[in-house]
């Protein structure tokens, strides 16, 4: 079943056209992941699916209802949660009051039972439970903004950049938690520079570059065409 689809999405930043065209699906149950140079494109997607950037042509829909013109408000409490590059932690609250937030934003009431259930996959914010934003390292903060997103229960997380800035370690971590949010049942749809990342959480990548998709495939088609790694990936 189809639970996201783009198509033919046209988006602009004034008079520069960033989006040229873009059309991808997202299958219930998949991770599907935008991979593709700075600049490709791929951050200006999710902002266009979450009603953040305007496309000036194209659709989005979401379980076959057309969510274009929808503000991100109302796009979030139909099941869609962003977990956006910037680190948008609150750093005068804890993390519990920080993942309370991300509950409400998404239109619903949290319990106890919803906290423990997101800690589950995030042990060291559990131990931070009573610590404040400003106080986490990097990698925890990367956590907090992931188990935000969680805690609503999307039906899909947009996550764009999970990896970015991230020490070996951290980068393993945070693709086991994604790997596991997956097999739980919540459809994600990533943005990745990491070639390695995106090969191993994905079922199916998109290729950007120049805000256009240059190739769609799996990763093992994708393996198959060193051409297309080398022109857009530059691998």
């Amino acid at each position: 079943m189809t639970l996201l689809a783009v198509e033919d999405l046209h988006t602009y930043y004034g008079e520069a056209h960033i989006l040229q065209g873009v059309s991808i699906k997202v299958g219930e149950g998949e991770v599907v992941t935008l991979i593709g140079r700075n600049g490709a494109g791929k951050t200006t997607t999710l902002r266009s699916i979450m009603g953040v950037a305007r496309p000036r042509r194209g659709r989005v829909a979401f379980r076959g209802e057309d969510v274009t013109r929808l503000p991100p408000h109302e796009i979030a409490r139909r099941g869609i949660a962003w977990v956006p590059e910037e680190r948008r932690v609150l750093p005068n609250l804890t993390v519990l009051e920080n993942l309370r937030l991300g509950a409400l934003g998404a239109g619903r009431a949290n319990g106890p039972s919803d906290c423990d259930e997101v800690l589950a996959f995030f042990p060291r914010l559990r131990e931070r439970i009573d610590s404040k934003g400003r106080f986490l390292s990097g990698g925890e903060q990367q956590m907090l903004v992931i188990a935000r997103g969680l805690i609503a229960r999307p039906r899909l997380m947009l996550v764009d950049e999970p990896t970015e800035g991230l020490a070996p370690l951290l980068v393993q971590t945070v693709t086991e938690v994604l790997g596991e949010i997956s097999r739980r049942g919540t459809t994600i749809l990533l943005v990745e520079q990491t070639l390695e990342v995106a090969m191993t959480l994905s079922h199916r990548l998109y290729v950007m570059d120049q805000g256009r998709i240059q190739f769609e495939g799996t990763p093992d088609e994708l393996r198959r065409e060193p051409a297309i790694q080398q022109r857009f990936l530059g691998v």
